[in-house]
């Protein structure tokens, strides 16, 4: 399909189609993309602390203010951001593909799996996670100009000299499949019914109740010196209320750089008892009120939620995010991994600034996930047409035409990553 731009039902809706016996609401990508820069930047901008101190109080407004406007007609119409009446929100295309793709009910695609104890001590069974996340105007303009010819997606928007635009805002809904007895924080749940695995290591698929654990947000902020960007999340806590209620979200906290200079590892915490704030991260700020339940943090105490990889770090796996992807989201997700630390451990600490790939050789997506996600999907199924061929090579290896040469990369590397939060991933059938 050749357009001049995409437009509501180019690209698929979701990979996996609920049973006939759900007769509930149905996930739609919101795909109507805005065809010129919005520009307005959002009222909470205005709120932004006038020194980046480490000190989570003097950014509790700003942070409450992205929670509401993350949150603001979202709870109201369930997610499904196209009836929300406040503002318009839109999804990145191409998450419907593969062992990992949207589900029809919320459009939640699988992410990693929990560990036992990554969320409590007492939890001692493993579990899933799923997510879904939403582009603000801003941000969706820069999705819908990438996939503008939806048979050729365009990562040179996202890659230096150009970004994202100030103003764009990314918010994601992230759901526990977890025993939740054993998690003291996830008492009176809000639950969503989805159609997804039934384990992390099935294929097979039924509706679930998955719970409500986390919400993220980024923010393009051209104020933001390094790295240009706002990363936040928030966790869930039932007692805050005492009910079911999305007000249970409480901030963890926010960052807006890796922290370079900090190579120590004595504050890194993957089976919580405490929250253990480390005051010489810099560039993260963290909730210390007792409204946060104990949470493992990020590496050294950088920023991260309580279903993310606890030696990783918000913004250290997002910056990774380019097109083809060739370095993994983490040094450990390596046969070889450097010593933590190390200047080699140190590259997925950097702060890089928006628009600028991790490795040179690729076009960066500039801190989406999603979007270099995508582009990788589409060009899978491209080239493997989703098929099996007989004669051994896919569609693009016969026509001598290289993945990468499709992603337009000029020196093409020996080897390309996944663009997932665990390599355990990989091994889904």
């Amino acid at each position: 399909m050749m357009t001049s731009a995409a437009y509501a039902g180019t690209f698929p809706d979701y990979g996996y189609q609920p049973p006939d016996t759900y007769k509930g609401p149905i996930f739609q990508l919101s795909q109507s993309y805005p065809t010129s820069l919005p520009k307005e930047t959002p009222a909470f901008f205005k709120l932004l602390p006038a020194k980046l101190s480490n000190d989570f109080e003097q950014w509790r407004p700003y942070v409450d203010a992205v929670g509401k406007y993350c949150l603001e007609g979202n709870v109201e119409s369930d997610w499904y951001v196209q009836k929300n009446l406040v503002r318009k929100w839109y999804h990145a295309p191409w998450q419907h593909y593969g062992p990992l793709g949207r589900e029809g009910i919320h459009g939640l695609t699988k992410e990693a799996q929990i560990q036992s104890q990554q969320l409590a001590i007492t939890q001692t069974t493993t579990g899933q996670t799923f997510a879904v996340g939403i582009y603000n105007d801003v941000g969706a303009y820069t999705i819908g100009q990438v996939w503008k010819d939806p048979q050729n997606p365009d990562p040179s928007v996202t890659s230096k000299p150009n970004s994202f635009h100030n103003g764009t805002v990314v918010c994601k809904a992230l759901f526990a499949d977890v025993d939740l007895k054993q998690v003291p924080f996830l008492v009176n749940p809000v639950l969503w019914q989805a159609y997804v695995t039934d384990d992390f290591n099935s294929a097979n698929r039924e509706i679930k109740s998955v719970a409500l654990i986390q919400m993220d947000f980024a923010v393009r902020d051209t104020r933001i010196p390094g790295t240009g960007w706002i990363f936040g999340t928030f966790q869930y806590n039932g007692a805050v209320t005492g009910k079911a209620s999305w007000d249970n979200l409480v901030p963890v906290g926010v960052m807006w750089g890796n922290d370079p200079e900090n190579t120590g590892n004595d504050f890194t915490n993957p089976k919580p008892a405490v929250t253990k704030i480390n005051p010489k991260i810099l560039e993260s700020a963290i909730n210390a009120k007792p409204e946060l339940p104990p949470t493992h943090l990020g590496w050294n105490g950088r920023l991260d939620g309580p279903v993310d990889n606890p030696v990783s770090a918000c913004m250290s796996c997002h910056m990774t995010a380019e097109s083809p992807q060739l370095s993994p989201m983490n040094p450990t997700f390596q046969a070889d991994p450097p010593p933590v630390g190390s200047v080699a451990w140190m590259r997925w600490f950097q702060n890089e600034p928006a628009g600028v790939p991790f490795d040179a050789a690729a076009l960066s997506t500039d801190y989406s996930l999603q979007l270099a996600g995508g582009i990788q999907n589409f060009y899978d199924w491209k080239c493997t047409q989703d098929g099996v061929f007989v004669q051994g090579p896919n569609a693009c290896q016969q026509a001598k035409n290289y993945r990468l040469k499709l992603m337009k990369s000029a020196t093409p590397p020996a080897k390309v990553f996944k663009v997932e939060r665990d390599p355990s991933l990989n091994e889904i059938h």
